[in-house]
């Protein structure tokens, strides 16, 4: 295990390479360029997370950035208790030590993921996909290089060019110490890992998210936060579903509304039995559509018949990661954000905030839709363990 840096040592690294980053901007493009003519899958989400332009480049300085100004994660004081016997207790948060990431096409996790893991105290493995390699190996030589401009040891942040089967040999039997695996990317690759993997693992799991326009929502809000949701449709947060209240006034007129909004956004508009019927769009073939996670220009739209079906719906179906009510009502907002079990409940506001930046943590290794240890955006404060000092002068019990 690497010794922990000093959080100045750490902070500076992650400045210079910020600078690195501004400096390298026109070169990660044109790399990147070469990852995208090579691409050949047919994934659209794929390919717009493959992508690197000035904009993703601006996110990446912002976010090292960021961190490097944040307060150091390593050894805040949780608990502290003085024992009856003179001893004193104290359980301070510390690093995990090795965190291992698997994800797929997106550079910039190359940049987020080590820089968190990195300002938290943690060495970080990195096995991005075959699709990003030669973005992923330039952004891996900018960190060796702040590392050792800092006189610090690469081994830091170390990238894994491993094959499936290699990667499989390594889960299993890892050549290096390994406390903590985070996949990022599609549920073939989630259970893959889950198969393989022998420490634990935090499931970065699927979107999935729904809107629920209850009764007393406000139309113009609910438009917005649904055409918002599908703005982007390659993010987990997107919103796949829609479930609309058979109280909502004049709900013909609404969806109507709705479903022109969405096919003038290229959206392809499914609905239930009495959607469909009503609104003449296309009826769902399948119950199983309600689990999918569509990461395509897609939206299901159902009617529902209280916020009590509501919630239940989307406890059987969501993948756990977000959701969102419309409505003026406080506390059918109250009941829906307290008995819907995703990571993110929202209350007239849009799904597309379940983001480690949006939400205030400057970044985020992962969004976990798991509950052990953490929910919803892994951030800095979230990517260390703790453990217990104990100071005495010769007790025993």
């Amino acid at each position: 295990m690497n010794t922990l840096l000093s959080i100045e040592k750490r902070n500076a690294v992650l400045l210079r390479m910020a600078e690195l980053l501004e400096q390298e901007r026109s070169a990660i493009i044109a790399i990147n360029k070469k990852d995208l003519e090579a691409y050949k899958g047919d994934d659209i989400s794929m390919f717009d997370r493959l992508k690197v332009d000035d904009a993703k480049v601006d996110e990446m300085i912002k976010s090292v950035t960021h961190l490097a100004s944040q307060d150091d994660p390593v050894g805040v004081v949780r608990f502290s208790f003085k024992h009856h016997n003179g001893m004193q207790v104290y359980n301070k948060t510390a690093s995990f030590g090795t965190v291992l990431i698997i994800y797929e096409s997106r550079p910039d996790v190359t940049v987020e993921a080590a820089g968190i893991a990195f300002k938290s105290g943690n060495k970080i493995l990195l096995k991005g996909g075959k699709e990003s390699l030669n973005s992923n190996l330039k952004i891996v030589a900018l960190w060796h290089q702040a590392l050792k401009e800092n006189a610090t040891s690469t081994d830091w942040v170390e990238y894994l060019e491993f094959n499936r089967t290699e990667t499989q040999a390594f889960l299993e039997k890892p050549t290096q110490n390994v406390d903590l695996i985070v996949p990022r990317g599609g549920e073939r690759l989630i259970a893959f890992v889950k198969q393989h993997a022998t420490c634990p693992v935090i499931v970065s799991g699927r979107g999935n998210n729904f809107v629920y326009v209850h009764k007393a929502a406000d139309i113009n809000i609910a438009l917005d936060v649904i055409i918002n949701g599908k703005s982007k449709i390659s993010a987990c947060n997107a919103v796949d579903k829609v479930l609309i209240d058979k109280d909502v006034p004049n709900k013909n007129e609404f969806v109507n509304t709705l479903i022109s909004k969405l096919k003038a956004s290229k959206i392809e508009v499914l609905g239930d039995n009495t959607i469909s019927k009503e609104n003449g769009v296309e009826a769902l073939q399948s119950d199983n559509i309600w689990y999918e996670e569509f990461l395509d220009y897609k939206i299901l739209i159902g009617e529902i018949s209280s916020t009590q079906a509501a919630i239940t719906k989307i406890n059987k179906y969501s993948g756990g990661h977000s959701s969102s009510i419309i409505t003026t009502n406080e506390a059918e907002a109250k009941l829906f954000m307290e008995n819907v079990d995703t990571a993110a409940v929202y209350h007239n506001a849009s799904t597309r905030f379940t983001d480690g930046g949006q939400l205030g943590l400057g970044g985020e290794l992962a969004i976990s839709t798991d509950k052990l240890h953490q929910r919803g955006p892994i951030g800095l404060q979230h990517l260390v363990t703790n453990k217990w000092y104990v100071h005495g002068n010769g007790q025993i019990r």
